[in-house]
């Protein structure tokens, strides 16, 4: 696995359109609706597009040739939430998204047509947008995806002071559940964001007309109102001085959706905080207008929020960091590297997460294990995976790396503190347990933790949570991971519909939660549906594969592997994923085939 500082340079910009099916229907057992879409759709909130204003200027870099469309439109939702739920029941089944309209006590639930929705990452082909030049010339022409829980902000007084609905939509491949929502009163930016390639506009004036697609205003009653914006694009270079209307600080901040808060750090700290390394690759911000303002908090009302990124390899990052050094431009994946890395307390670059407080005593009392809820621990498939030789560290060497992500299912929050003996190298750990209100009713010791010295780690490690191992064709262990401390973090939205998830969780990424070398105590801990997802990438994390046959592997990611930690199901806490090795030695390939209907490797 790479360092924390090492952590992801990337970010999965692009999303393939997804062809559309007919009608809606109404889910069993929930109130009726009429058949025609039209009809149906006018029976949730009133949706509408607005601009938030008339022009925009977009930059175009000469190092990074590419436009990105954040054009300041927003769909609004009046008369209630826009809200959905989506799910699937494995992996085995397709994504099923359901919109929820709730009036008064009753709610009704409508089943988006098959087919429309196969991910997690929202509404495929919602937007269109038209670009002309200053003659009247068409340009370029384009759809895109929204996901209704971007970047948001109020649109009346009287509306919630905050939305209920999570900050991002997932984009782990093996993501099980999500839910999306526009808070009512409220209105979410367009811009796809993450998911959105950069264009090639040359510098001029242009005028852009967005526009929901008609399969979505049918769907859903919006009004067909395009909005129509002026768009400048002005070329510029990293070359220029800083100070005047370039350079490269001025670049970052400009390409940052949170420049209007946090975009000036870029350039003095480029580094990634500790979160860098261990889950969701930390990455570039997304390349939008200065004047979109997003900053490092919620409720801002500008730019889109990315999604909890891939976890790929460093050899996947390390490749494209050598094609973006050839290239100087974003290569063919999109990759930036304007800016790098999460500030302190973002794991995603859109949020600020608050630590949870450590208890400042050890417990007392008799330990014990009530009978209480407890957590549900269970290990996502491996993915993000790749061939890599040893670096620098170790050259000569084939390794295979990977990303892996141990979920929290509920219905109980998993919490381990910490404790330090003056003088001890090793906190003494324990797992605490709460009643339905909140209430400590009880703990039990559950190993140690350790501090972490290495660059870009730099924390506290609880022991023993995960195991990874390489399984033969027969499915018996022939390597294993030097990796099984870490710190928890809730790095991915794993299933926001189970039982008691918490769709705004603390302790996001390392900065806030895995404590200081001369820490005293350290609380660590996995929210209710979220996951910790850890790239396996260095020597000694990953599998050392240089004198193994080809053949058919399987990668195994194992929950608690010394059950040393209290859940619900100690059952289902492995996770298989099939993998091919081939090539010769110095030249490995690997093969991952589908697993089931997820085709990410």
């Amino acid at each position: 696995m790479m360092t924390r500082s090492q952590q992801g340079r990337t970010n999965r910009l692009a999303r393939p359109s997804i062809a559309v099916a007919a009608a809606v229907a109404v889910t069993a057992g929930v109130v009726a609706a009429a058949p025609d879409a039209k009809t149906a759709a006018v029976a949730g909130p009133k949706l509408s597009l607005i601009a938030a204003s008339k022009s925009v200027t977009l930059d175009s870099w000469k190092e990074e040739p590419g436009v990105y469309l954040d054009l300041g439109t927003y769909l609004t939702s009046e008369k209630g939430a826009f809200e959905f739920k989506v799910t699937r029941k494995s992996y085995k089944d397709p994504v099923v998204a359901s919109q929820i309209i709730r009036n008064g006590k009753k709610t009704t639930t409508k089943v988006l047509p098959a087919g429309l929705v196969k991910d997690f990452s929202g509404l495929p082909g919602f937007m269109t947008v038209d670009v002309v030049d200053a003659a009247g010339k068409s340009v370029l022409k384009k759809t895109e995806s929204f996901c209704p829980n971007n970047a948001s902000g109020r649109v009346r007084p009287d509306a919630p002071a905050n939305s209920k609905f999570p900050q991002s939509c997932p984009a782990n491949p093996f993501t099980l559940g999500s839910v999306w929502g526009v808070e009512n009163g409220w209105a979410a930016n367009t811009y796809a964001g993450y998911y959105s390639a950069p264009v090639q506009l040359a510098a001029g004036t242009y005028t852009a007309k967005i526009s929901v697609t008609k399969k979505y205003r049918d769907l859903f009653g919006i009004a067909n109102k395009p909005q129509s914006v002026k768009v400048t694009v002005r070329e510029r270079s990293w070359e220029q001085p800083e100070g005047g209307s370039g350079g490269a600080a001025a670049k970052v901040a400009s390409s940052s959706p949170h420049a209007g808060h946090a975009g000036h750090q870029a350039a003095a700290d480029p580094a990634p905080s500790g979160h860098a390394g261990h889950g969701a690759p930390a990455r570039t911000d997304a390349p939008a207008a200065a004047t979109t303002g997003a900053g490092a908090t919620f409720n801002v009302g500008h730019g889109p929020y990315p999604p909890a990124p891939p976890a790929l390899p460093w050899a996947l990052k390390k490749q494209a960091a050598e094609k973006q050094a050839g290239k100087g431009a974003f290569g063919a994946q999109g990759f930036s590297a304007a800016r790098v890395g999460d500030r302190a307390g973002q794991t995603d670059g859109s949020r600020q997460a608050p630590g949870a407080q450590p208890n400042a005593k050890r417990p007392t009392g008799k330990a014990a294990v009530p009978n209480v809820p407890k957590p549900d621990l269970r290990s996502l498939p491996a993915y993000g995976i790749t061939v890599s030789d040893g670096y620098e560290d170790v050259p000569g060497k084939d390794y295979l790396a990977f990303s892996a992500n141990v979920w929290n299912a509920g219905p109980a929050k998993l919490v381990v503190d910490g404790f330090r003996s003056p003088g001890k190298e090793l906190m003494d750990a324990y797992q605490y347990f709460y009643d339905a209100k909140g209430k400590q009713v009880g703990y039990t010791p559950t190993g140690t933790m350790e501090w972490d010295p290495r660059p870009g780690h730099e924390h506290w490690h609880f022991t023993d949570f995960a195991s990874y191992r390489l399984l033969k064709a027969d499915k018996k262990e022939t390597v294993r991971s030097g990796k099984e401390a870490f710190c928890l973090a809730n790095t991915d939205a794993v299933d926001y519909t189970v039982k008691n998830a918490n769709w705004h969780p603390s302790n996001t990424d390392l900065s806030t939660a895995c404590g200081q070398e001369n820490s005293i105590s350290v609380r660590e801990v996995l929210d209710v549906g979220s996951g910790d997802t850890y790239t396996q990438d260095l020597p000694g994390q990953s599998f050392d594969i240089t004198n193994l046959p080809n053949g058919t592997y399987y990668i195994q990611v194992l929950a608690n592997p010394e059950n040393r930690l209290k859940e619900t199901n100690h059952k289902n806490n492995s996770a298989l994923r099939k993998v091919v090795l081939g090539g010769k030695k110095g030249a490995r390939t690997v093969k991952v085939p589908a697993h089931h209907l997820v085709n990410a490797n």
